[in-house]
């Protein structure tokens, strides 16, 4: 089932209508422009009898995904199969991939692959059968509870000090450069004249800009940049994930990137994403959502060429139905190469402030592994109080 997604332009819009700022979104393409400082650019203009989509099935030969055993990567796999649609894992532990998934699925072949090696990721591409895109769900390191201390401080640290050899900052843009010179896709069967699919979708994380901010930023946006994960930003991972982000864009594939919120299991799945841009965006998604984005991105043009972050609002009693297609809300948003105004970030981020969960809706006052629910109870999180957090790593029986 398709997400109905939103973005918060109209939003933004009300808040920065007084800027002079130039335009904030691009003008798609048979737009007339009104004028050169208008903030955002018009809609096309949209039927509600646009002919769907062709099966996604009908627009890739295979995918490969990397990461296809984590917990968001096994539900792209899941997603893709269901769509019958072929798919390529590349996975580290081939047991845990038979394991996880049927091994006698004729759509699914399994590979071990080392994310790490440049010329594995690429020979594993060239030699897939027909791979025409790929879905980079894969981290540095491993939260798995199965994982012996030793293994995970071994990752994480080999991690953050060679951030060269990591395997986002190798495996991602190998898998670029080994797509690069494929076919375009496109929703028109291959047609130059219609809008590029991209080829590689990365599976990022909001907040990788912010430690990067100037000490002004962080201070007048502190609701985005005091969030747990970027005040200590355990050993460097979102430095690690922004530059993987920029390897990406220079390797001369198409490509889209989404930076979901915080991941979580317990909120309500099937809810409307909220898309922005800015790297402004805090507060709360369903992996399983995630998971269906990622999948739908693969047949939307709109979002070739972007990076954005996304968050949800819950479905509740079906005042959030889900849409046919994330391409409306997509269409929107600005392209990578015209970046995104310091205006319209910081408007973005006033908007995006009231829709965090809880009361309170300080997320700055949260401590590493505290909830909402409990800053708004003043209840202590998983890992101590703001500024003692222990690391969220324990030895295992």
């Amino acid at each position: 089932m398709m997400i109905r997604p939103t973005t918060i332009a109209a939003l933004v819009a009300l808040v920065t209508l007084s800027s002079s700022s130039t335009s904030a979104f691009q003008t798609p393409s048979n737009t007339r422009i009104i004028s050169s400082t208008t903030l955002f650019s018009t809609p096309p203009e949209r039927t509600t009898d646009q002919p769907p989509k062709p099966p996604l099935s009908t627009l890739v030969k295979r995918v490969a995904v990397a990461g296809a055993t984590g917990r968001t990567g096994k539900l792209v796999v899941q997603q893709l199969l269901s769509q019958n649609v072929p798919v390529l894992a590349l996975v580290r532990d081939t047991d845990k991939a038979m394991s996880a998934f049927d091994p006698t699925n004729d759509l699914l072949t399994i590979r071990k692959t080392d994310l790490g090696s440049k010329d594995d990721v690429i020979t594993a591409i060239q030699e897939g059968e027909g791979v025409d895109c790929a879905m980079w769900c894969a981290t540095g390191f491993s939260d798995a509870p199965d994982q012996s201390i030793w293994d995970k401080i071994s990752a994480i640290f080999g991690f953050a000090t060679n951030s060269q050899g990591s395997i986002d900052a190798v495996g991602l843009p190998a898998l670029g450069e080994a797509l690069a010179k494929s076919p375009k896709r496109t929703l028109a069967n291959g047609s130059d004249k219609s809008a590029p699919l991209p080829k590689v979708v990365m599976l990022s994380s909001a907040g990788v800009t912010r430690p990067d901010w100037t000490d002004e930023k962080k201070s007048a946006l502190e609701g985005c940049a005091g969030i747990p994960i970027v005040r200590l930003n355990p050993f460097g991972i979102l430095g690690v994930k922004k530059q993987s982000e920029e390897e990406l864009r220079n390797c001369g594939t198409e490509y889209t990137i989404f930076r979901p919120g915080g991941l979580n299991d317990k909120w309500p799945k099937n809810s409307r994403p909220i898309f922005s841009q800015g790297d402004v965006a805090v507060g709360r998604i369903n992996r399983e959502d995630v998971a269906t984005i990622l999948v739908d991105l693969l047949s939307t043009p709109e979002a070739t060429g972007k990076t954005f972050e996304g968050v949800s609002i819950a479905n509740s009693d079906g005042y959030y139905p889900p849409a046919e297609s994330l391409s409306v809300a997509l269409d929107r948003l600005i392209l990578d190469k015209d970046g995104v105004s310091e205006d319209v970030a910081r408007a973005t981020y006033a908007i995006m402030q009231q829709l965090l969960p809880g009361e309170k809706q300080a997320a700055a006052e949260l401590a590493m592994g505290q909830t909402y629910e409990q800053l708004d109870k003043d209840e202590q999180g998983r890992l101590g109080d703001r500024g003692t957090e222990e690391a969220p790593i324990v030895k295992t029986a």
